[in-house]
């Protein structure tokens, strides 16, 4: 199988697949066998960068170990699932209801009902972009920004679902929050919730 590969600078390839659920599938693939020189993975919404040492290896010979172990249709990757105990107490709970047109409990149910996967991190450290929304609760970010959400915040946004890991601005809108800390160093992994990590959500009183 040929993978959409392009060169991503001097030292970088990045790898562009069909959806999320592959992407995982290359990046766990490639953790387990690492070509030659490479140096770092990143997997994102639907490509996985990866970076190389160009005195150790080739962009042509990479990309001949990455068509070779290119992941077969539709392989889901092993990924640990972490559960995420929630009150849905948030401040944008009713509005979000009055968006959807449903009631604030149907979208507390739903919210609870997805297929959850981090698809990927960024915006700070910690924070994951999960994929598995219902497509009946998407909705767009606040018009104006918050210049505090508190941390443990459980937020969507458009097609994603996200958890701040400390207090920070942000414009998503807030169903609940949690007590998990997202982001501690002291941990081996200092993230939680890492790329291709399942996640469900369970409403706590």
């Amino acid at each position: 199988m040929e993978l959409d590969v392009r060169r991503f600078g001097s030292s970088a390839a990045l790898v562009e697949l069909a959806d999320g659920e592959a992407a995982h599938a290359l990046h766990a693939l490639l953790t387990q066998q690492p070509p030659a020189g490479v140096l770092e993975l990143v997997p994102a919404a639907r490509t996985v960068l990866v970076r190389f040492d160009p005195a150790a290896t080739s962009f042509a010979a990479l990309r001949e170990h990455l068509d070779q172990h290119a992941p077969p249709p539709g392989m889901r990757a092993p990924a640990r699932t972490v559960e995420v105990p929630v009150r849905y107490d948030g401040a944008d709970l009713a509005e979000v209801a009055a968006l959807t047109g449903l009631s604030g409990a149907e979208v507390v149910r739903r919210h609870l009902a997805g297929d959850y996967t981090v698809s990927f991190c960024g915006f700070a450290p910690g924070f994951a972009y999960v994929t598995g929304l219902d497509p009946a609760l998407r909705v767009p970010r606040r018009d104006t920004a918050r210049t505090s959400v508190p941390a443990g915040a459980v937020a969507i946004a458009d097609e994603f679902v996200g958890i701040y890991p400390r207090s920070s601005p942000g414009g998503w809108r807030l169903l609940g929050r949690t007590d998990l800390v997202l982001w501690d160093t002291a941990r081996d992994r200092p993230g939680l919730l890492t790329a291709g990590t399942r996640v469900r959500f369970q409403e706590v009183a």
